[in-house]
């Protein structure tokens, strides 16, 4: 099977932390999103989307994030996405909430318009009103993430680890990017924590952290 991805997309990590987790063998195809390789014919062709990730098995091909972690974690057999229905319901659940829900306003609303340009508003004024809506609806998801759904869980749908954990870390990671700070939802810190205790983490997410993280180490953000 063949990965094209970017070891700093949000939405390629957590594929790669599988796969590193679990064993799975993928070849792996760099698209290059900073040189916006992802824009050019090459690979319009593999996606018309032209965005990261997309798998390849034989002659089947496979978009969207969490439909390739349901894709490999079945196909493989893997604990993390376990048979019995009505877990996998919740582990689905969980992963919509956080696509639907919470990453659109963390993501989208409050890291993306302050470090990806083509996200930013040309008027200052629509920028900050924009962060401002955005801050408050971040932390009422991140409320809800806190509270109902960790609670005093070791993880997202319960006490064992789901592929929901791996799709959630991507896009909570993308807050370091700019500076987000978790501390006030301690459920989430210790969530957060955990996962990134785990021993394929530094592995998987160098590139991140080099690529994407550090240069804006130096950066003045709006927080949450």
């Amino acid at each position: 099977m063949k990965l094209y991805y970017h070891p700093v997309s949000t939405t390629s990590r957590p594929i790669l932390l599988l796969a590193a987790d679990d064993g799975i063998a993928l070849e792996h195809e760099v698209v290059d999103l900073f040189t916006g390789a992802h824009l050019q014919p090459a690979f319009t062709r593999v996606n018309v989307s032209q965005q990261v990730p997309v798998l390849e098995d034989g002659d089947f091909r496979l978009t969207e994030s969490s439909a390739i972690l349901k894709y490999l974690a079945e196909k493989t057999g893997s604990s993390a996405y376990p048979a019995d229905l009505q877990k996998r319901a919740r582990i689905n659940e969980t992963m919509d909430w956080f696509n639907t829900g919470l990453y659109r306003d963390l993501g989208y609303g409050l890291v993306y318009p302050q470090v990806l340009p083509n996200f930013k508003r040309e008027d200052a004024a629509v920028q900050q009103a924009n962060l401002a809506w955005s801050r408050e609806k971040a932390r009422r998801w991140l409320g809800i993430l806190d509270k109902d759904i960790i609670g005093d869980n070791a993880y997202l749908c319960g006490n064992d680890l789901s592929i929901a954990d791996y799709f959630g870390i991507g896009m909570l990671s993308a807050g370091e990017v700019a500076h987000l700070d978790y501390a006030q939802w301690p459920n989430l810190s210790r969530w957060i924590a955990t996962m990134k205790a785990r021993p394929t983490w530094g592995q998987v997410n160098e590139g991140f952290y080099t690529y994407f993280v550090a240069p804006y180490k130096d950066a003045a953000f709006e927080g949450l």
